[in-house]
């Protein structure tokens, strides 16, 4: 099925079907256990564009729909629909988040994919550093275990709203969300 129009075509009318019966919220996508059918060839690039067969997927309603029905399993990152799974290839996370807004004591993230997530003990951010370059890659989780790579001018703000605690290895800059506090770099690396 890899990369056929059929699968596609399969995948678009269930994820279509779902979104309409789901007429609030998401498609319940972790309580469908379809048999695996293969995989298709859709790429999530780092970036956050979603690719088919090597080309972008240009109708952002069609990226939106596909979103919605995406699911992150031990094995992977498949489509779910009622009677499909299909593995995909997402190099990194599978969404960016493009915004965030300060909310009284809260944090709202914007996605390239319209979903809003408030940040919080359910939904952290993380910050990794990248081995190679030293660089900060900041995550904030979406839904369950979907994250979104903040998107660098949107991490600058994170920074720029951020606070110093003391933790256990000495003052960490985080930021603090839904009652909850997220270092943003590791304790000491704001000290000059």
């Amino acid at each position: 099925m890899t990369g056929s129009p059929p699968g596609l075509e399969g995948v678009i009318a269930a994820a279509q079907s779902s979104a309409g019966k789901a007429a609030k919220g998401l498609p319940p996508v972790h309580l469908w256990n379809p048999a695996h059918c293969g995989e298709i060839d859709i790429v999530i690039r780092k970036d956050g564009l979603w690719f088919h067969e090597g080309s972008p997927i240009g109708r952002e309603a069609l990226v939106r729909l596909f979103s919605t029905v995406l699911r992150k399993d031990p094995d992977g990152f498949h489509l779910v629909t009622p009677v499909e799974k299909m593995r995909i290839t997402v190099e990194d996370a599978p969404f960016i988040a493009v915004r965030v807004d300060r909310e009284g004591g809260d944090l709202k993230f914007l996605t390239n994919v319209g979903d809003e997530v408030i940040a919080g003990p359910d939904n952290a951010i993380r910050v990794e550093v990248d081995s190679d370059t030293g660089e900060p890659r900041p995550y904030v989780h979406v839904r369950r275990g979907l994250e979104a790579r903040i998107a660098r001018p949107v991490f600058y703000e994170l920074v720029e709203m951020a606070a110093e605690q003391e933790g256990p290895d000495g003052p960490v800059l985080g930021v603090t969300s839904g009652g909850a506090f997220f270092p943003v770099g590791p304790a000491g690396a704001h000290i000059t």
